[in-house]
């Protein structure tokens, strides 16, 4: 598929989206592919965008959705994206909102008062939001005009960042009927462009793409023998450049802590900013920044989708990023004010060990997928429900690769999603029973009365087994649900849902469950393959010779010719960047060995046991609480597939 490729946006859209363009967002004109987009969704059409990081994706569905009639649904993976657009819209009269699990229960009410009241034109929601069965139930009710998903490369089971909760997107846009699905991404190869454009039936000429190359971005790779080479390298760079805000991207937590620590110590104003924080003092960090000319922020992947800050005069990679997806991305948050910004690869050879064996550790054991797949089919029932959290913990892999399994089951036409359900409800009464019985007529009072007999009373709060109480009062479930939630809505009580569980329908009878479970080891293999081939194209881009910035784009199926700016084209030498990796030694093999000897069942498997010795956790090891244990990441500076089969020498099969 060869997407639309724009220079500009002359293609004229409706008057009244002119006017609401200079009203109320007080552009006079519209970015290059802009246009394309927008009249595209306003005739009806679904589109894909595909235009670089900080270059108005998120106006392409603003504008049509104070157009059209109906609420337009936005798909956004981080609340803080979700927050900084709403405050951008509500600062301009538009009636917008978001449901995320920030919100107290009365900001949740009104979300849903606005909405069934069709007061609400743009509502935004994480993905994990379409496995509520509460939230689908509203969709059902609403009328939607328009969805919207951004990041929508996590659609794509080859793409560098696939996420199951994404594809689920797809075939609900389908089964709720929305006219028209915006989906937009900063970062898709041609083949993830072809990907999302199927899910959602869009056609080759709705594709935008507005180029990938930023020619105020100056591109530099500068590989380094060790940690300290590169440390001195990036105290030197922020030393000698003009003073800026800058952010410095790490792969682990405890690097980000080491980096910022020694720039401080050099005079630097430098903040760690990483998942392992607490939401108040991410936010301070990222409040701080936002506020500074001159401050570095040393950070992990977790920073920045959130961020626009526009003179952003500096992205070093200290580590080398996971792709060059990755690594477009995050050097798409520099310079967005269109000045000159400076990007950096600082990556060592240990790098690339510590992405593969990541990657490495996220593949299943063979006995591990054989496990879930008995599980999930063999019952005789048709319908079946699973808890996610059970079957990561019980079959020691990962949630994400449990998600991703049943996705591969489901395109493998053997299940199909039924909806995210809650099995147990606990509630507070805020009134007597009697207050609330007496405002109902004799069937209802009954019927509310034999569900408050079938909860189990704590001190506080009441619990309620959904699906017990269906059976013995033989009430859909869905009736008693439905009670809870309009008396919480009445404010007659205070509901909470827990133990979700996912439904599922058995659609296809495997009877050679091997053959099955041989496919799946496969397209799990074959990511795994995927994600190391990401790690070399960075390492091919650090070590190249040619311009660094066409070597980038051609990635993305882009041809510009030579930037004239990147270092290379500066005339800098290119400096190989991999080196030979160490070997196993004689005492590694003892220490493995006697890892073996004590037979620790979260070490039984030849993977397991490399995971661990790679530093590499999984749910049993965490259960086990081995992260304590001597042997643990003792050979995390050796590539993963040395140490799998140096456990497969020692007597361990997969």
């Amino acid at each position: 598929m060869t997407a639309t490729v724009t220079e500009n946006s002359a293609m004229a859209i409706p008057r009244e989206a002119t006017r609401i363009l200079q009203e109320v967002f007080g552009f006079e004109d519209l970015r290059a592919g802009q246009g394309e987009v927008i009249s595209g969704l306003l005739a009806g059409r679904s589109s894909l965008a595909i235009f670089p990081t900080g270059s108005g994706k998120s106006l392409c569905y603003q504008l049509p959705a104070l157009v059209l009639d109906g609420v337009t649904l936005v798909v956004s993976p981080l609340i803080a994206l979700m927050k900084d657009q709403l405050d951008f819209l509500i600062e301009r009269g538009v009636a917008a909102a978001r449901l995320d699990s920030s919100l107290s229960r009365e900001e949740n009410f009104k979300v849903f008062d606005d909405l069934h009241a069709g007061r609400t034109r743009l509502l935004y929601v994480s993905p994990e939001r379409f496995g509520n069965e509460r939230f689908l139930k509203t969709l059902e009710q609403i009328n939607i005009s328009m969805l919207a998903i951004d990041e929508a490369h996590c659609i794509s089971q080859w793409g560098h960042n696939f996420r199951p909760d994404y594809l689920r997107i797809a075939s609900l846009a389908a089964k709720l009927e929305i006219p028209r699905v915006l989906a937009l991404t900063a970062t898709a190869t041609p083949e993830v462009a072809t990907d999302i454009a199927e899910a959602f039936s869009i056609e080759p000429a709705d594709v935008v793409q507005t180029g990938f190359y930023r020619p105020n971005l100056h591109l530099h790779a500068s590989p380094c023998g060790s940690d300290q080479q590169r440390i001195d390298l990036l105290i030197r760079r922020l030393k000698e450049r003009p003073v800026g805000p800058a952010i410095v991207y790490v792969t682990l937590q405890k690097t980000a802590e080491q980096v910022a620590s020694l720039l401080e110590g050099q005079g630097i104003r430098a903040r760690a900013y990483h998942a392992g924080l607490g939401s108040e003092k991410r936010s301070e960090i990222q409040d701080a920044f936002m506020a500074a000319d001159d401050m570095v922020v040393v950070a992990t992947i977790a920073f920045g989708m959130g961020i626009d800050k526009a003179n952003i005069r500096a992205v070093y990679h200290f580590n080398l990023p996971k792709g060059l997806e990755s690594y477009m991305q995050e050097i798409g948050r520099a310079g967005r004010d269109g000045q000159p910004a400076h990007c950096e690869l600082l990556g060592c050879s240990d790098d690339v060990i510590t992405l593969e064996n990541f990657s490495y550790g996220d593949t299943p054991t063979r006995s591990a997928i054989a496990s879930i797949v008995e599980e999930v089919l063999g019952t005789d029932n048709d319908e079946i429900e699973l808890s996610l959290y059970e079957l990561a913990h019980k079959h020691d892999a990962r949630d994400l690769v449990v998600r991703t399994l049943l996705t591969y089951l489901e395109l493998e036409g053997v299940v199909k999603p039924t909806g995210a359900i809650y099995t147990q409800y606990r509630f507070k009464p805020q009134r007597s029973s009697a207050d609330i019985l007496a405002r109902f007529d004799a069937e209802r009072a009954k019927f509310i009365a034999s569900v408050f007999k079938h909860s189990k009373a704590g001190r506080t709060w009441f619990t309620i087994d959904v699906a017990k109480a269906s059976d013995e009062l033989q009430e859909p479930r869905q009736r008693i649900i439905a009670a809870l939630d309009y008396l919480d809505q009445q404010g007659d009580l205070v509901l909470e849902a827990s133990g979700v569980r996912h439904g599922y329908r058995i659609t296809k009878r495997v009877d050679d469950r091997q053959a099955l479970v041989d496919l799946l080891v496969e397209q799990f293999m074959t990511r795994e393959q995927n994600d190391i081939a990401r790690i070399h194209n960075v390492i091919e881009l650090a070590e190249s010779p040619d311009c660094l910035t066409q070597t980038l784009l051609s990635y993305f199926g882009e041809d510009r010719g030579t930037c004239g700016h990147c270092d290379r084209c500066q005339g800098a030498k290119p400096k190989p960047l991999a080196g030979v990796p160490p070997a196993i030694a004689d005492d590694d093999r003892s220490a493995i060995g006697r890892v073996i000897a004590e037979q620790k069942p979260a070490l039984a498997s030849a993977r397991q046991l490399a995971r661990f010795l790679c530093g590499v956790t999984s749910p049993a090891a965490s259960r086990a609480k081995l992260r304590g244990h001597p042997s643990f990441g003792r050979l995390g500076h050796v590539p993963f597939a040395e140490v799998l089969s140096a456990c497969e020498e020692l007597g361990l099969s997969d």
